[in-house]
Order: C-alpha cells, then structure tokens, then sequence
C-alpha cells in the first residue's frame, strides 16, 4: 500500500489543469466495504495487534482487534434484540470506548448510528433525536455536573419514536442480551451507517447520512497521505461525536490498522503522557492544542520523540506554528478541508509540499473526488485562481439530508455536484485556497458553531427585535462567538449577563456569545437579506464597540 501511496503522490505533482475543475483521479483502488468489513479484514490480518487504548492519565482498558470485532458482533447482537435493521440509535456521551463497539456493532447489525455532542442540552438533544427518529439512546447519565438521564426523561414525552434508553455504564449487561445464535443481516457498502448534525450551508441543524464505502474510503486516503503509517499509533483527544474523531480516528485507525489512543477529553498533559506511553506516531490536532503543547511547560518530562506527522483541519495552520513543530517536535503538519455533508476531508496536503503550499492552501482533492471552484450565481467553472464556490463530486459526498428532501436538492445539485457554501480559489496544480464563506458558519477553537439556533433562542426574549451571531475574528480561538443585539425601543436595553447565562443553561457552553453589541439597525439587502459581513466590518473598524461584559468570560 505504501507503494501505491508513493505512486499517487508523484502523479497528483505532475498533474496540469487548465480551469478551476480537478477531473476525479482514478488510477488507485477503491475498496467496496462495509465499517464491518474492514474491521474484520483487520482483525484477521493483526488479531493480536492493539486497536484501542483507554487513554486515561491513570491508563485504561484496551482491546486487541480481535477482541474490538468480537465486542463489536455482540453489540451488534444485543442492538438486534432491541431493534430493527434500519432503525436508529444514537449515542449521546464524551470520549469513552464503547463509542467504537457501538460504531462497528450498529453497521454490523444494519443500524445507523446517530452520535450526539455530549455538551448538548435538552433542548438540542431532543432536536437531534426527533429529527433523526431515533428508536433508541445511548447516553452517559451524567457529563460534567449536566444530569444526562433527567434531560432524557423530560424531553421522552415529545420523542415518540424513541422508546429505549441505555446506560453506557450498564453496557456489559445489555451485551449480554445478545444471542450468540442470531445472524447478522446483509449490509451493503452505500447502505447508510452513521448521522451527523450539522447545519449545513444555512438554516437549522440538519441529520447528514453518511455511506460506509464513502466514510472508510475517506479515512484510509486522508490518513495515507497525511503520513500514517499501517500499525501506526494514532492519538486521539478529539471529541467522537464529530468526524475529525469518530471518522479519521475511530474509522481511520481501523482502515489501516493502527493502534486508537482515545483520550476522554483534551488535556495537554495527558495528551503528552500518551503519546510518550504508547510511541504515538500521529494525532490530529487544531492549531490552539498544538500551540498549548508547544508552550507546556512540562513538555521536556514526556519523550514525543514518536510523534511524526499530525493533521488540522479547524483552520490554516501558520507558518510559524508549522516551523516551531518541525524544530522542536521532528514532526509534520498537514491542513485538511472537508465537510461533514463530504463525510470528512476531501483534500489534504503532502508532508512534504513546499512551505507556500503548506501554510496557504488547504492542499490538492483525495482520489476518485470531483472539485471544481464555481461562480454561486451561475454554476460555471472559473478560471485558475479566480475566487468561487467549492463544489464536489463522487462517492464521499453524503446520501443527503436525513428526511430533509428539499434542503437535500438545494446543497446537492441535479447533476451531483455538492455545494459547499465555501469561497475558494484553485491554481494549476489542483491545490486550493480557502478565501471566505458564503454560509453563516462559525468555527471556534475547532468547534463548528451554527448562529441560526443561538438567534432563535435569543429571539425569546420580549425586548429584541432582532439578533444577528457573527464570528468574530481572534487570535487565539481563530473566531469568537458575537451577538449584535437590536432592541424593540431605547427603554428596553437587554440584559447581557442574562442572556448569556440563558445561552449557556440551554446550549452546549461554547455556542453561548463572549462579545455582546448593540445596533440601531442593521444592514439589509434590496431583498430583505441581512448582510451580515457588514456587522463584522463594523465590528473590526470599531464602529461598532462591544457592550460591557463585566461577569461574562472570554474564554
């Protein structure tokens, strides 16, 4: 495989476009499977091998792939005694083992799993599960002081297709429901496998169906290019309900048969302490953690010594934060941009692409993906290095919006292109750059943030006639969280440290807004469209101050 990853490379380099349209690269296999599949491929192939390590500071439970397919069967067991091929489940908790039996027992057993940020509240929760239909729920009974199994209970009575509720601590004791004697049903490669959140270019949050060929494909391409190696050791703190962990760890490991460290949150200590126990050789990072490991001050006690080759894919990676890793860590890093309608990456850069690449384009399309830059208004193809929409083509992008039709056929196009909603521009060499969004979507800290339900829950407040959530841009985070405010009348100023606490009751804690202004009025197209790029120039001109924050954190 490495020869072929080799070959893929030098023939990617030696490629000449004429206009914004990278044609599908085709000359590579790409393997019909299902995440069942490719796990028992790879626990026939190294059934002693470790597959996952709880990475806990005081260490954990590990599993071989023997033992992680074995699980997995009688999850997938116990899942059919509950329920029905076809049918959903989600699994609302942190970063613990059992996501991965879950994963891999749902897919056997036909099921699609539906996973759910742990940091939600009732509120988000029941919007995921009524959504998606979820027949069933996995959860953690309690996440950070939040009580899991009360939300579950109050939001049951609007979630009628929801009629089972289990304990991830009682885990062992629902795996031993399963009837060893019950066959597996037949599982095709594009059968649905997994649903993600996620708002899409606009609007409220939207169920994306993943395909098991699209995701495992995705995975074993990104990880192959970004530098890990088949047995490698993969070093996971990223939270699982997203696909830059679920997918490019918990999937990616297996697709190349490497050992899975999952941490329970991200810790930089702990996060070196694994890496330094078990000789972790790759781990995909957001710029704000790699700059946390740099600046550690007990870095020198831990041996990194393994680590070679790290990916990021919240934001571009500066230049000055790629030579301090080389220099000080011995290690690469590679950009990544994807989506979660693409079922994760769809580019990645090479290790070894020159620094201009490295620091300034997201990098060149993954085989048998289709990516042209387009104009949003007529659909045509620009020409090189000219500004346009980033569309893509081919078996990664998602069977579409769950249950959503019409929100469907507005991001993917009738001739299969799907809108990303991303500005971008491509050069000759297929290698893209990352120049605006079209959509409203923010990213904080690595964590993508939707404006659409933090307006709406503001909006409950009698005294606003109008919010507008911005990114806003920042150093560290890369974007904060701002809510310009329009008050109904001049009497009825909003209460600000109100408002956020609400925001932080009822959202996951990072979506509540640290900055907080209030407008007159705001800006609108002929049309009626609020043209919110105008707020955020006012807000990085000064025109527009933020609102004292007094009791309100940055952080």
């Amino acid at each position: 495989m490495r020869e072929i990853h080799d070959d893929v490379s030098q023939a990617y380099r030696n490629r000449r476009l004429l206009t914004s349209h990278w044609p599908a690269f085709a000359d590579v296999p790409l393997p019909e499977m299902t995440l069942g599949d490719a796990l028992k491929a790879a626990a026939m192939a190294a059934p002693d091998r470790v597959a996952l390590v709880e990475g806990r500071e005081e260490g954990g439970r590990s599993w071989t792939y023997a033992a992680l397919l074995d699980a997995s069967l009688r999850t997938a067991r116990a899942l059919l005694s509950r329920f029905q091929q076809g049918e959903r489940v989600a699994f609302w908790g942190p970063n613990v083992p059992e996501w991965l039996p879950v994963l891999f027992g749902s897919a056997l057993a036909g099921i699609t799993l539906v996973t759910v940020n742990p940091a939600y509240k009732r509120r988000e929760l029941q919007y995921v599960l009524s959504k998606s239909r979820a027949a069933g729920v996995f959860h953690s009974g309690i996440y950070r002081q939040f009580d899991m199994a009360a939300a579950v209970d109050e939001a049951l009575s609007d979630l009628p297709d929801l009629r089972e509720v289990l304990l991830v601590s009682d885990f062992a004791r629902f795996l031993s429901e399963g009837d060893p004697a019950v066959e597996l049903p037949a599982v095709k490669p594009h059968d649905p496998a997994v649903i993600m959140f996620t708002s899409g270019t606009t609007g409220a949050q939207k169920g994306v169906i993943f395909n098991h060929t699209g995701v495992i494909n995705m995975t074993s391409f990104v990880q192959r290019r970004a530098g890990l190696k088949e047995g490698g050791v993969f070093v996971n703190p990223m939270p699982m309900f997203h696909i830059g962990s679920l997918g490019h760890a918990g999937i990616g490991a297996v697709a190349l048969r490497a050992t899975h460290v999952l941490l329970p949150e991200w810790d930089p200590e702990n996060y070196m302490r694994q890496v330094a126990r078990h000789g972790g050789t790759f781990s995909l990072l957001v710029p704000t953690m790699i700059e946390q490991i740099l600046a550690h001050p007990g870095r020198g006690r831990y041996d990194l010594s393994t680590l070679k080759n790290m990916t990021s894919g919240a934001s571009t990676v500066e230049a000055g934060l790629i030579r301090a890793v080389k220099a000080e860590l011995g290690a690469t890093i590679c950009n990544t941009y994807g989506q979660t309608e693409m079922q994760g990456s769809i580019t990645v850069m090479h290790p070894d692409d020159a620094e201009p690449d490295l620091v300034g384009t997201i990098g060149q399309p993954l085989p048998h993906m289709e990516v042209r830059i387009a104009d949003p208004e007529t659909g045509e193809t620009v020409p090189l290095r000219a500004q346009g929409e980033i569309q893509t083509r081919g078996y990664q992008n998602m069977l579409g919006y769950f249950d959503m039709p019409r929100e469907t056929a507005s991001t993917i196009l009738p001739d299969g292109w799907l809108r990303s909603g991303d500005i971008g521009e491509m050069d000759e060499r297929g290698f893209i750059r990352i120049t605006g969004r079209i959509k409203d979507m923010i990213i904080r800290g690595g964590e993508n943030i939707y404006p659409r339900e933090i307006e709406l829950l503001l909006l409950e407040d009698p005294g606003l006639a109008n919010v507008a959530v911005v990114g806003v841009p920042d150093p560290y985070w890369g974007e904060q969280v701002g809510a310009v405010l329009l008050p109904k009348s001049p009497d009825m100023m909003p209460d600000i440290e109100c408002l956020f606490a609400r925001c932080r009751a009822e959202l996951a804690s990072y979506k509540a807004p640290r900055l907080w202004y209030l407008a007159e009025a705001f800006p609108f197209t002929e049309t009626g469209k609020l043209q919110k790029f105008k707020l955020v120039e006012a807000i990085r001109s000064g025109t527009l101050k933020p609102m004292e924050r007094m009791g309100i954190p940055v952080t």
